[in-house]
């Protein structure tokens, strides 16, 4: 009696959300052969199919008219998916990301192109570059900094040397978990992860495992499957590399860093336009004299440009000089970053903008 009273209350509830699932798709069906016009007049004009400064002004503005009560950041995935299925049906997108399956950079692959994309795993970070400057892949998804250990000092590197562009970034929480074939540590002899992670848990692997040796592998999803294949491994890894590779947790949220986060940048050769809400990237060199740095940097102050972040890197050329990787709020076209770029430019050394891109959701 009280299940039929129960199902009597529902059935009306549940009529209506059939009802709403018809219109949502009816919805989802005339978006997705607008975009297909879209499409046309892309092909027409050779025009980008992914253009992540439109995509980043959807995405805030779903958020900002959100009247709940769905969180503001489900409401975004919901709409990314949508956005990438829409972009498929013009172009699958090609993405290079260091893989394997089940890394941080395939799960930075999805939450900035969403699902509907050819992934590549690549085996380095040097591979996601040639694989995008070769055509092989139309874009690459690589760490740059981790919130715990600084920056990716590879990445960094090959910002310099490479003809690619930055046209976005994201940060995505890291939350790393010490994981066997049996779920337990018994037999383990080995302890195997990214050279990041292995830093990134260290006190807790001091505390916990002092004893067992610890190898730095290409990536975290590599050590998760060696971990699957011999019984003496763990692997340190995200959840979803566990899951990949058949793994058990034997401890979840190791990272010494509760708030770990890693941000990624996505390379290739599109030149991002203006979304409103943006971040530069360059790279600086000064002359060896006093105050260079100070006078260098001058240029921002003046036309009221902040700065979000400066790193240094070692220029490799025995004379003790050094390159500058500064982000600053705006995008290149703005007015003020574009005066102060232009007088950065004559003062520097060196000079190299890496790309105008939004600024991470």
């Amino acid at each position: 009696m009280q299940e039929r009273m129960i199902d009597d209350k529902l059935k009306p509830l549940r009529e209506r959300i059939d009802a709403l699932d018809q219109e949502i798709l009816d919805l989802l069906s005339e978006r997705a052969r607008i975009a297909q016009a879209v499409g046309h007049v892309k092909a027409e004009t050779g025009a980008p199919v992914f253009r992540p400064e439109r995509e980043a002004e959807v995405l805030r503005n779903v958020a900002t008219r959100n009247p709940g009560p769905l969180a503001g950041c489900d409401v975004q995935n919901v709409f990314r998916e949508i956005m990438s299925a829409c972009r498929a049906l013009e172009k699958r997108v090609t993405v290079a990301y260091l893989g394997p399956n089940g890394t941080f950079s395939e799960q930075a692959v999805y939450l900035q192109f969403g699902h509907a994309v050819e992934s590549l795993p690549c085996t380095s970070i040097d591979e996601v570059f040639r694989s995008v400057e070769a055509g092989t892949a139309d874009f690459g998804v690589v760490p740059v900094e981790n919130s715990t250990e600084g920056a990716v000092n590879r990445t960094l590197d090959l910002l310099l040397q490479t003809t690619l562009t930055i046209s976005g970034e994201l940060s995505l929480p890291v939350h790393h978990s010490l994981m066997t074939a049996s779920g337990n540590m018994d037999g383990i002899t080995q302890i195997r992860a990214h050279s990041q992670a292995l830093a990134q848990c260290q006190t807790w692997l001091n505390q916990h495992f002092p004893n067992i040796e610890r190898h730095a592998v290409a990536s975290n999803g590599e050590a998760a499957r060696m971990a699957s294949e011999d019984h003496s491994v763990a692997a340190i890894a995200g959840e979803i590399a566990g899951q990949k590779f058949n793994l058990q947790v034997v401890k979840a949220h190791i990272q010494d860093d509760p708030h770990n986060r890693t941000r990624f940048a996505v390379v290739g050769r599109l030149l991002t336009g203006s979304s409103g809400k943006d971040q530069t990237s360059l790279v600086l060199s000064v002359p060896n004299r006093a105050g260079a740095v100070y006078n260098l940097l001058a240029p921002l102050a003046k036309h009221g440009v902040s700065m979000t972040r400066f790193e240094s890197r070692p220029a490799r050329m025995g004379t003790w000089e050094y390159y500058f990787y500064v982000d600053v709020e705006g995008h290149a076209s703005d007015a003020k970053v574009a005066n102060a770029l232009a007088e950065l430019k004559d003062n520097a050394a060196f000079f190299k903008l890496l790309g105008s891109y939004p600024s991470g959701l």
